[in-house]
């Protein structure tokens, strides 16, 4: 690469006045919400050519594949990017099928045991898919590292790993605890952010997004464009999303999370229950309001012109509307209404249809009942719904695991506020 290409992000361009208007407009834009901007001079410099010459920006995005499922968290990057999508820029999806095969040591007190191809295959393919509901799929570049990093010669490997050291791959928080612990650490996790950052070499990106937990990844990757002889990226990272417990960083394992998956009506109602004091922050890092819009609603919270549930409905519609559509978004709002405000049953709950014959007397226990009618995904899980006072049948609480309960045709049972089925004999 030649001296002029390494060192394109020092050109100096002459602006218009309404030039200088659109990279101002851009990077207010991209600086919400965001953590940090290392160099914001250099991405200011990298919108300005943008600007004069047409040139988009790349703007790559690691995703290693380690689980099938997406929640609102993992969308805090992904709106990020749509953001950069909608400026005019170029998207690019990097899924680790390659470095996935080592898995992320970040945060991880042990080495983590390998996905399989088979697992990685079809956890990006989800991935993929899930995406879509966030960014406009048609113009995102889809990259597989297993392309670049699989053809490394040995050779070409031991050159990538002169490009930094040891005493720099334990200044990693996760590597110098395990390390002055005593823990292991295997030599092959050392190639991880080695990896991801070649990952920039291979596709030239302009600007790399993540995690503040992927600060040193992402870093990495401008180290190592350096040394390549690149133009080095713009890392931009974004914070780590509260769940519903408004504590811990959302997670499937913690039960704090909003699936984009999950039905219109159950991100409707967890929505709803986002903490008061976070849900300015759901707003400006997770759906696709504007910098106005956010900027009018955070002003109508302060002086009170804006209710706070009415903010809060509407955050919950935003969500339906943005994994599910319009159309669902209402129905779920009219759910909510009818269930919730009104205390009244709601008029489309599933009928269930249940064999007479398989009870004794026509009686059937609370537990297996909840099991039965597919309200719980286990025996225990229905206990503890019921010891938890979250069963009712025709609206009458049920707190007696014990409890034997007399079957009949359009009986209702309900579990938590969201979960309903109507009992159909046969």
């Amino acid at each position: 690469m030649s001296s002029e290409q390494i060192n394109q992000t020092n050109e100096k361009f002459t602006l218009t006045e309404a030039q200088k208007q659109e990279v101002e407009r851009q990077l207010a834009i991209i600086r919400r919400g965001a953590m940090e901007i290392i160099p914001e001079e250099d991405l200011r410099r990298k919108l300005e050519r943008f600007v004069v010459t047409g040139q988009p920006l790349k703007v790559k995005l690691g995703l290693d594949p380690s689980a099938p499922d997406i929640h609102v968290g993992h969308t805090v990057v992904l709106q990020k990017m749509r953001q950069f999508q909608e400026l005019g820029h170029t998207i690019q999806l990097v899924i680790g099928d390659f470095t996935g095969r080592i898995g992320d040591p970040t945060g991880k007190s042990e080495t983590r045991k390998p996905l399989t191809e088979e697992q990685v295959k079809e956890n990006a393919r989800s991935y993929v898919e899930q995406f879509g509901k966030v960014l406009d799929a048609s113009r995102v570049e889809v990259n597989y590292n297993s392309s670049w990093l699989a053809p490394l010669t040995f050779s070409e490997v031991v050159e990538l790993a002169a490009k930094t050291t040891v005493a720099r791959m334990l200044e990693r928080d996760d590597f110098e605890k395990r390390y002055k612990s005593e823990q292991p650490i295997s030599l092959h996790e050392f190639f991880y952010p080695l990896m991801q950052g070649y990952d920039s070499v291979a596709l030239q990106s302009d600007v790399e997004l993540g995690g503040t937990d992927q600060k040193f990844n992402l870093l990495m990757g401008r180290n190592l464009q350096k040394e390549y002889g690149q133009e080095q990226q713009v890392i931009l990272t974004m914070p780590l999303l509260e769940g519903l417990d408004g504590v811990q960083k959302m997670s499937k394992s913690l039960g704090n999370y909003i699936g984009v998956n999950e039905p219109a009506n159950e991100i409707y109602g967890k929505a709803m229950s986002v903490p008061d004091e976070l849900m300015l922050r759901y707003y400006e890092l997770a759906t696709d309001m504007s910098n106005e819009d956010l900027e009018a609603l955070r002003a109508g919270l302060a002086d009170g012109s804006v209710h706070p549930r009415d903010a809060k409905m509407n955050l919950a519609k935003t969500f339906v509307r943005m994994y599910h559509g319009e159309e669902a978004a209402e129905a779920a709002e009219n759910y909510f209404k009818t269930v919730f405000q009104q205390r009244a049953l709601p008029t489309d709950i599933p009928e269930v249809k249940l064999d007479a014959a398989a009870y004794e007397n026509g009686e059937a226990g609370i537990v297996n009942l909840v099991f039965d009618l597919g309200l719980a995904d286990s025996k225990g899980e229905a206990r503890r719904m019921v010891q938890q006072g979250a069963v009712k049948i025709n609206e009458e609480k049920v707190a007696d695991i014990n409890a034997s309960v007399k079957l009949a045709d359009e009986m209702v049972v309900q579990v938590g506020k969201r979960k309903f089925a109507k009992v159909k004999l046969g």
